[in-house]
């Protein structure tokens, strides 16, 4: 069977306008045939870089099973990756995170956490919050001993503007409970993440 066409959004007048303006002050001619529709695709294509401020990420974690044969060990999801945009040049920030939990008395479907992630990727970020927003969802909604996140991401601002350095990866972290109190189970959940 085909997929069924995509519906177009419509893009209001003045967010076309904007773009157009932009365009001419970048020194584009917004007239010119290969961009008249470039108005409204980049504002559709903004929608979507931005439709995690449309959703509630712990919605995500309301879904939990208690029967797991005994299971009180580490829980990791690694390597997801993502897409945000910084929130002071809308650059795009591409990379990866991994999300660990020591769950109490319940777990959660693996695709979950990835889920949560991507709620809070898909809005304008900087790094630092973005880390303690997923980390917080988590301890907040699974209630589990503890909560480690890493993200290791590119920052499009500093690659392609200003200082020009590609190739640089910038990774931050968020530990509660006890992967931040005890010290074996911290080095347990880094050395599994890799670092």
């Amino acid at each position: 069977m085909p997929n069924a066409p995509r519906v177009k959004i419509p893009v209001p007048d003045d967010v076309q306008d904007a773009i157009r303006t932009l365009l001419k002050w970048s020194g584009e001619d917004p007239d010119r045939e290969g961009l008249l529709d470039t108005p409204a695709r980049v504002g559709r294509a903004w929608k979507e870089y931005c439709q995690g401020y449309d959703e509630d990420p712990s919605v995500h974690l309301s879904r939990t099973f208690e029967e797991v044969g005994g299971y009180d060990e580490l829980v990791l999801l690694k390597d997801i990756p993502f897409q945000s945009h910084c929130e002071h040049h809308m650059a795009p920030i591409t990379g990866k995170a991994s999300i660990a939990y020591m769950p109490t008395n319940q777990v959660v479907g693996i695709s979950k956490l990835a889920r949560v992630l991507q709620g809070y990727a898909r809005r304008l970020q900087i790094q630092e919050r973005l880390t303690a927003q997923v980390a917080k969802c988590i301890w907040d909604n699974l209630e589990p001993q503890g909560v480690a996140v890493v993200i290791d991401a590119q920052h499009g601002c500093m690659t392609g503007r200003g200082v020009r350095t590609p190739g640089v990866g910038m990774v931050t972290s968020k530990l509660i409970g006890c992967f931040l109190d005890d010290q074996r189970s911290r080095k347990e959940v880094m050395s599994l993440m890799g670092y």
